[in-house]
């Protein structure tokens, strides 16, 4: 555990309240590990918030994709940031919707997981987003696991599944890197397509088991996400996985490319000098989630078809608007 919250995310701006949770399909690789972003009801009772690095092995394995010694980079990355919990209600009680929410898959970085985009997708999800990010299993996430049938001498003490983790791939120095992410990516896009299909399957009333103890009960979303509004989103490899899930799977309906993770809103504190808090430019972190928020609904308005007053910030996505590039393409009308 750490010892203050160095993260200090927005507040929501939307009307409503976000719940989130986990879940894990399947017992091998081949499966689904995806976090649940959504819109949920107040809880009668107080509800956990849940860590934003939620387990101790995603801090070695940030600190083994920035070539820092896992053990004494681990337990300096746990310490400034083991602690910082998300303001979402965990597992909280979804809020169903009879017309269904739209749904918006999210592909993380290299070096990432899923759990680091949580400021932008709350967001999403307090203006009436479902919002599901995969955590990716090629390699490319800074560390992930799966969970598989424990060995019989184990399951006397009731451990009938066990983790296996699965370290980021680093390159090896006589590989070309277009070959191993080429690969990559379309493993990523198969992984963006089987959370599809699983939310369609839940959303249909079909029962998917998430394997995860505790994890979210999937049932409750029973009729509530609106299968004909889906996009894809990404950040950074992500983008890619994005571009090329709208090609392979025609349920999508638009893409975007996302350039900023949680790592913006580290306060002025020691940890943010290993992730580049130098060269992300003067722009105030909370105006740019702003401003790119906003042109993302608009965006998603238009391309989704949407019943809402996003399109109130179509300026934006115009190339027009404070804190925006002076002389942006002026192709961004066809967006």
């Amino acid at each position: 555990m750490g010892v203050n919250q160095s993260v200090s995310f927005p507040p929501v701006t939307g009307p409503h309240l976000v719940g989130c949770g986990d879940v894990m399909e399947g017992q091998s690789p081949e499966g689904s590990f995806f976090r649940l972003f959504y819109p949920c009801q107040a809880a009668e009772d107080a509800t956990e918030q849940p860590l934003w690095i939620p387990r101790y092995e995603y801090c070695t394995g940030l600190a083994d994709y920035l070539h820092v010694n896992k053990r004494w980079g681990g337990l300096l990355f746990n310490l400034a940031m083991g602690s910082s919990r998300l303001p979402v209600s965990w597992n909280g009680p979804f809020k169903t919707k009879d017309s269904g929410y739209p749904l918006i898959i999210f592909s993380h970085g290299l070096g990432a997981f899923r759990t680091l985009y949580s400021a932008f997708c709350m967001e999403l999800a307090s203006h009436g987003f479902v919002v599901a990010v995969s955590e990716h299993r090629d390699g490319s996430a800074a560390t992930t696991c799966f969970c598989k049938q424990a060995p019989e001498e184990r399951q006397p003490t009731n451990e009938l599944l066990e983790e296996e983790w699965i370290p980021y791939r680093q390159l090896k120095k006589e590989e070309k890197e277009f070959h191993v992410r080429n690969c990559q990516v379309h493993q990523r896009v198969k992984e963006c397509t089987q959370v599809l299909k699983i939310l369609q399957k839940v959303t249909s009333g079909q029962t998917v088991l998430n394997i995860l103890p505790g994890g979210l009960d999937l049932m409750t979303l029973k009729g509530s996400i609106d299968m004909s509004c889906v996009a894809v989103m990404g950040h950074s490899f992500g983008g890619a996985t994005a571009i090329l899930a709208l090609a392979k799977e025609t349920q999508f309906r638009g893409s975007v490319h996302r350039s900023q993770t949680d790592f913006a809103f580290v306060s002025e504190h020691w940890i943010g000098k290993f992730f580049s808090t130098d060269t992300r430019g003067s722009l105030d972190p909370y105006e740019g989630q702003e401003v790119v928020v906003r042109a993302m609904l608009a965006f998603l308005q238009k391309h989704l078809d949407l019943k809402e007053n996003y399109d109130q910030w179509n300026n934006l996505i115009e190339g027009i608007g404070p804190s925006l590039i002076p002389g942006a393409p002026h192709h961004l009308s066809s967006l």
